[in-house]
């Protein structure tokens, strides 16, 4: 059985999250997503929040789960036996910033791969951090998250 991590803070889990597991969904039989607690973040959404939304989402798909984490993803991967993760590209500034935590996955686990998936055009303008901003704002959110807050 291939099972594929898609490590993330997900903050919030946005349509672009949702079409990188959409496309993964093609290549592995399981996907784990993980919601790392990062130290260097301030999350806006609680953990137990993003995990209840990602599960709503998923709920009548076995083949999606969410686990929360802490430290190192290599590390997680080593627990849960996994040997692929699943990362999303949007643009050129995306790759390089992926390849550097790929090429550094690499170095600490040779047995873990890095699989990356092309954001699909209609979601590669979305980011967390953009909806966090919209959000903030009391703007409408609808266009670019699956579920409402």
């Amino acid at each position: 059985m291939k099972i594929g991590l898609f490590p993330g803070s997900f903050d919030p889990f946005t349509k672009g999250h949702e079409d990188i597991v959409k496309q993964a969904l093609n290549l592995f039989d399981k996907i784990l997503i993980g919601i790392s607690k990062n130290s260097t973040k301030n999350n806006f959404f609680s953990s137990e929040k993003r995990i209840e939304k990602i599960n709503l989402l998923y709920k009548k798909n076995n083949r999606v789960s969410v686990h929360c984490y802490e430290g190192l993803t290599i590390d997680f991967c080593k627990k849960k036996n996994i040997n692929f993760l699943i990362r999303g590209i949007r643009n050129e500034i995306d790759f390089t910033y992926e390849k550097d935590i790929a090429n550094s996955n690499r170095e600490l686990d040779k047995n873990v791969e890095t699989v990356f998936f092309i954001s699909s055009p209609t979601y590669s303008h979305i980011s967390s951090k953009i909806v966090r901003e919209i959000i903030k704002n009391n703007g409408d959110i609808s266009k670019f998250v699956s579920y409402s807050m």
